[in-house]
């Protein structure tokens, strides 16, 4: 029996999983998923990062694909591994499995949240996520530190965001997008990634208690 989203566990230890959704699962979500994975890695060391795990999968993901070459080389310009990337279909168990997913646009969160499960609480696109917990007192969450640690901490982020969600909306329906660029030239899937990158990083930081370096 799947264990309810926020009793994840993985080889007896408490997990937090974390799930990028886009359309073929082989531009936006991987790049999202792989930078997320630096960047948790950067703050917290393997080890305590391991708490965290992140995946992705496609509304019409191209199954067993490997993700863009652009994407992959904007990857590497971030530091990030882009190697062992398989793409996804995104599927009913991954939605259980997911204590938060984060969409590339409006139309992917109404997908997902439409899939049930239960999804609509812990479902937001990721430009709508990062503009909840800009606004949201890291004192009120959990020390990565306490009890339960960065896993406790996630699961009390993503319940604050939700309680916000009604407060705070987008000034726009485009601001909450991020643009497919599959297709499009280097340049392109540089100005994604660059989107992705600044969306996230006040996501890490809320995650983990750990601001990125300067």
């Amino acid at each position: 029996m799947t264990p309810p989203a926020g009793a994840s566990e993985e080889h007896g230890i408490p997990v937090f999983r974390i799930l990028h959704v886009s359309t073929g699962n082989v531009c936006r979500s991987p790049i999202t998923e792989r930078l997320t994975r630096h960047a948790l890695v950067a703050r917290l060391g393997d080890e305590r990062a391991g708490g965290l795990v992140v995946e992705s999968a496609g509304t019409w993901g191209h199954e067993g694909a490997p993700m863009e070459e652009h994407a992959a080389e904007v990857l590497l310009e971030y530091g990030a591994d882009p190697s062992g990337f398989l793409g996804r279909e995104l599927l009913d168990e991954h939605v259980i499995r997911a204590d938060l997913v984060l969409t590339a646009t409006r139309d992917h969160r109404a997908q997902v949240i439409s899939m049930g499960h239960s999804a609509g609480l812990r479902t937001f696109t990721l430009k709508e996520f990062t503009r909840l917990v800009r606004a949201i007192d890291p004192a009120t969450l959990p020390g990565p530190d306490a009890d339960g640690g960065v896993v406790e901490r996630a699961r009390a982020l993503v319940r604050a965001a939700a309680a916000l969600r009604g407060w705070l909306l987008a000034p726009s329906a485009e601001a909450d997008e991020v643009y497919d660029p599959y297709g499009a030239p280097i340049t392109y899937f540089r100005s994604v990634g660059e989107e992705i990158n600044a969306a996230l990083d006040p996501v890490v930081t809320a995650l983990t208690g750990v601001p990125a370096r300067a």
